[in-house]
Formats: C-alpha cells, structure tokens, sequence
C-alpha cells in the first residue's frame, strides 16, 4: 500500500463509520461530470461541452437541456449567444467554478443525496492540455464535499482510452496522492469496507477492444494500494450478449471486483420495462453478485435525449428519445431496484446536460431558437433533485413524503 493510502484509510473509516457506514447500504449516490468549461472561465478550453464544431450558438451546442442559473452569484454566470423567449440573453456555468460546484453540493445535502462518482475520464487524466483544469475540478470537488458533508468517489472512465496506455492511470493515481489535489487525509472520501473506494469504469463493453489483460492489471493494481474496486460494466454483462463481449473471461474479471455497476442508461425506456427488468435482468444479476460476495449497485436515470449531440456529430438521433415523464420513469426504476434486493443505487448523472439526463436545477424557460431543449411545464427546477432524495428513503425504508 502506498504511504498516502496507508495515511488516509483510518480516516476514511472512522469518517465513513460516522456519517453512514463503511458500506453504502441506503444511500444514493449521482455521477459528477464537472467537464463544462466557458470562454474566459480561466481554463482555456473555451465552450467545451458547451460547443459543438468549435461554436456555441444556436444550430450547434452539444447540450440537451438547459441549467437553471437562477441563484447562481452573476460571477458564476456565463453569457452566451442564446436567447430566452423574452429576449433576456441565457447563461450557463462552468465546472472549474469553485462557488458553483460548491452550491451543487449544496444541493445535494439540502436533497438529502448521499455524494457523487467524480468522472475523471483516462484520455484527459494523460493529456497535459487539459490535465489542469481536471485537477481544479476535482480540488473544487474535494472542498465542496468535505464543506457540505457528503461523500465522493473517484471514477475513472476509460472511453476512448488506447490499451496500451491504460497503464499510465497508475502514475496518475499516485501523483494525485503525492503530491497533487488528492494529498493529505480527507474524511469525506468513499470507504468500503475499511478501504478508499475507486471505481473503474469501461469494462467489458463490445464497443471498444476489450483489453482485459490491461484491465486484469490495473484492477490488481488499486487492489495492491489498498483501495476496494467498483467495475463499470455494461448493462448484460452476466449474459454476456447484446452490448457485452462474449467472452467468460469478463466474469474472471468481475468475480475480482468489490462492487459491480452495470450502465443501464438508454437500454429501456419506459416505466413497464424498468418494472419487467426487476425479476429479467436484476434479480438475477444480484444473486450472481450475492454468490461472490459483490456488492451490486444499478445504475438509475431520469431519461435520456442526445439530439443535439449527435446531430454536431453529423447523425441523427429522435429528440426526447426517453421522457421523463414528469419523474415517473426515474422512480419506477428505483423501485424496481427496492424491490430486487439492491441497497444502493448510482443515478445517472448529477450534471449529465448532453444526454439530458441531468437531476441538477434545470430551466423549464430554456433558449428558443434553432437548437431544441428539454422542457416539461409544471415541473420545478428542483424536482428531481428532491425525487432522487426519496429514492435514498425509499432504500432506507423511510417515509418518501
């Protein structure tokens, strides 16, 4: 184990035990992008996310729904070329921020969500262009964790990620202890079982070369470092089929795992089918699960919309592809989940705007013009805020209302 995990596992214990356990039995749990980035926001990346074909402005924008900066200070606010249907000029965020990712986690506490998988995506972990501004991002993470008292777990994603290069996570993981954003004890980082949690995300999926010896290393890796491991993996993962590599030797992998996450975001899309996959697809994956010792955490999400991503990628993709139905396909998920015997469940995702399927306070009075947004009348900017924070009752057999 390396001395700063050797320093920070008895804090990460005694604070875990503190606040709710050393598991994550009961608790809800959001992915955190913190990618989006505006001119002038000091990063120097210009709109990204933001921009789709080096501009942001009507006709080409990566977002599919649009974030509510009511009570966002004004140096938090980013002015675009967008314009609301009185005429006032629409404004977004930047993630670099440091008030802003505070006021998300503050958020969070006033919801009643337990913390976040910080998304730290390997191709930019190794690119020193960018590599700054991720270390701010989760600088900003760490103190607005620690300052709102909820938890936060690093997840390295590896889309896009060359297998030979998968190695170089490793140095990256021990800078970031040694002598970057990581360093020194923090109480408010994600234990299991007495251990650091890191959760490596990208495993198994057909879509990209499956790598698994790189994979087999780099997961006895953080286990050498002391941490325990949660693997990403596709949603039919257990079956080995439809958007998983046929190959047993994932379950070799898995089977080395502490927790095991399956994607499930876009593989159904409505309130029926969340209900039918609760004895198909849960169940089943839980007792696998149970007979290893692993823990299962399903992944949850509000809906799904990439049109306006996808069209600046020159394809075509149905807008409002999976409605939220004013949260109802979000909570039947999390009641299927209940009902399956999960104790935890990951919500895909907390900032999530170009898949639409961000929980954070969204603009229900988005931008008019070329570019299409998400919009349900009726429904407050905080509402699946507040959903998601029932959905951490409704495991704790809590009263929801």
């Amino acid at each position: 184990m390396s001395a700063a995990l050797r320093f920070i596992v008895p804090v990460l214990l005694v604070a875990c035990l503190r606040v709710s356990g050393h598991e994550l039995d009961g608790r809800v749990m959001c992915g955190y992008q913190g990618w989006f980035r505006c001119e002038g926001d000091g990063a120097g990346e210009g709109w990204r996310h933001y921009q789709a074909g080096g501009k942001f402005e009507p006709g080409q924008v990566n977002i599919e729904i649009w974030p509510d900066v009511g009570e966002l200070a004004p140096e938090e606010r980013c002015a675009t070329k967008f314009r609301h249907a009185d005429g006032r000029v629409a404004e977004v965020f930047s993630s670099v921020n440091e008030a802003t990712v505070r006021r998300h986690f503050r958020w969070m506490r006033e919801a009643g969500i337990d913390g976040v998988f910080l998304q730290r995506f390997a191709v930019e972990a190794v690119d020193a262009g960018v590599r700054d501004s991720l270390g701010r991002v989760l600088a900003n993470v760490r103190a607005a964790a620690r300052a709102e008292e909820r938890n936060w777990c690093l997840m390295y994603d590896f889309s896009g990620m060359k297998p030979e290069r998968m190695r170089e996570i490793e140095d990256d993981w021990r800078t970031l202890h040694r002598d970057g954003p990581m360093k020194g004890e923090d109480p408010f980082y994600q234990a299991f079982r007495g251990k650091p949690l890191v959760s490596l995300w990208g495993l198994g999926f057909n879509d990209r070369p499956a790598a698994l010896a790189e994979w087999e290393r780099l997961i006895r890796f953080f286990r050498g470092e002391g941490c325990a491991v949660m693997l990403g993996v596709p949603c039919y993962w257990r079956t080995l089929d439809r958007d998983t590599i046929a190959d047993p030797k994932l379950h070799e992998l898995i089977a080395l795992a502490d927790i095991v996450s399956p994607w499930a975001v876009g593989r159904f899309g409505t309130p029926e089918q969340a209900a039918e996959r609760e004895e198909s697809v849960l169940k089943p994956d839980i007792a696998w699960c149970r007979d290893r010792k692993i823990t299962y955490l399903p992944v949850v999400f509000p809906g799904f919309s990439w049109h306006n991503l996808q069209k600046s990628r020159g394809r075509d993709a149905p807008f409002d592809q999976i409605p939220r139905r004013g949260g109802e396909f979000l909570w039947s998920q999390a009641v299927a989940a209940k009902q399956a015997g999960a104790d935890a469940v990951y919500v895909a995702m907390f900032d999530e705007m170009d898949e639409g399927t961000a929980i954070f306070k969204t603009t229900q009075d988005p931008p008019v013009g070329a570019s299409p947004f998400l919009r349900e009348p009726g429904v407050s900017p905080d509402h699946y805020l507040r959903l998601t924070g029932r959905i951490g009752r409704l495991l704790r057999d809590e009263p929801v209302d």
